[in-house]
């Protein structure tokens, strides 16, 4: 019998963090533990709203949840995506305080533990800015080769950025950590914005999921909290597809990191821009012919799409 993936996964708990971790929370992993970081929302507000969802979907109360980075390494932050998230991070959805609390300690010391309890079978997942994995690297240097896979949300090759016109949020959000991330030799897969900003969930299946849930009264409150965070996205994202809905960027990570046959890979060499103004953050990958260098991360290219979308339905369904 296949063991259980081990899964730590780092979040900045907005709306599409939150319907990650109910559909995490459905799946046959061992989920180690969360950690919180800055970047939809501040590292607290991330943390808060991590225990709220744990709460609302019943989750076993042993999984540790960690509040880490408060702001990049060495900028400023540049403070909550309002518009994409609401004003609490979760479309001001108000949830029920939780009577669970944040562990001690910080997210870096958790990873580093943890890769040497588990060596070389620990999946990584991150969906926010990087900063909580790069000071774990500080604290082990081989750190790389202690864990089975790292896979990120973030990053954009042959696409706009959603920041900038070539920088994605989690990127841009602490590009130096994103470059010792990618410098350090992870066994590490990208899921960016090529394949997310297809991702486009739309009404058609919020109808789909709505159908799932009223088969089953215990699921209500999850239907309806999935319901309003869907729909706050849907009007943030109105006018940018010509039928109403919204990419759900953090879940597709997910799916890929439990299932890579979603998406198609290549191999590519990426560097993170630290430097520039107008490029501050990009992904840039060597695409050139015969001249190239080392591939060091799996880019995502394309994705099942309708296939992601029948496994969340029916895992928010369950």
């Amino acid at each position: 019998m296949a063991r259980k993936k081990k899964v730590i996964v780092d979040v900045d708990t907005g709306i599409d963090d939150a319907l990650s971790i109910l559909y995490l929370l459905k799946q046959d992993v061992e989920l180690l533990g969360i950690t919180a970081v800055f970047g939809n929302v501040s590292a607290e507000r991330a943390a808060e709203n991590t225990l709220k969802i744990l709460e609302l979907a019943g989750a076993p109360e042993d999984i540790p949840v960690f509040q880490g980075a408060e702001q990049p390494l060495f900028r400023p932050w540049q403070g909550p995506a309002v518009r994409f998230h609401g004003k609490n991070g979760l479309g001001n959805v108000e949830l029920p305080e939780s009577a669970r609390s944040v562990q001690p300690g910080h997210p870096a010391d958790f990873i580093v533990q943890k890769a040497e309890e588990y060596p070389e079978e620990l999946t990584l997942l991150f969906l926010g800015p990087l900063t909580n994995l790069a000071l774990a690297l500080a604290k082990d240097v081989r750190l790389p080769e202690k864990v089975k896979e790292v896979v990120i949300m973030g990053g954009a090759i042959r696409v706009p950025g959603n920041v900038t016109p070539v920088s994605e949020g989690n990127i841009a959000g602490d590009p130096e950590a994103a470059h010792m991330v990618f410098s350090a030799g992870f066994p590490l897969t990208m899921v960016g914005l090529d394949v997310t900003m297809k991702a486009v969930f739309t009404e058609r299946h919020l109808k789909l999921l709505e159908e799932k849930f009223r088969k089953d009264a215990g699921g209500q409150k999850i239907a309806r909290v999935a319901k309003e965070l869907l729909e706050f996205r849907f009007d943030a994202y109105a006018g940018y597809w010509e039928e109403r809905g919204c990419p759900l960027h953090d879940p597709l990570a997910v799916a890929v990191a439990l299932d890579p046959s979603l998406a198609e890979k290549v191999p590519m060499q990426v560097q993170i821009e630290t430097k520039g103004t107008l490029s501050l953050g990009a992904t840039v990958a060597d695409l050139r012919i015969g001249r190239g260098a080392e591939p060091n991360v799996l880019v995502c290219v394309k994705a099942d799409y309708e296939r992601f979308f029948n496994r969340f339905i029916d895992a928010l369904a369950k």
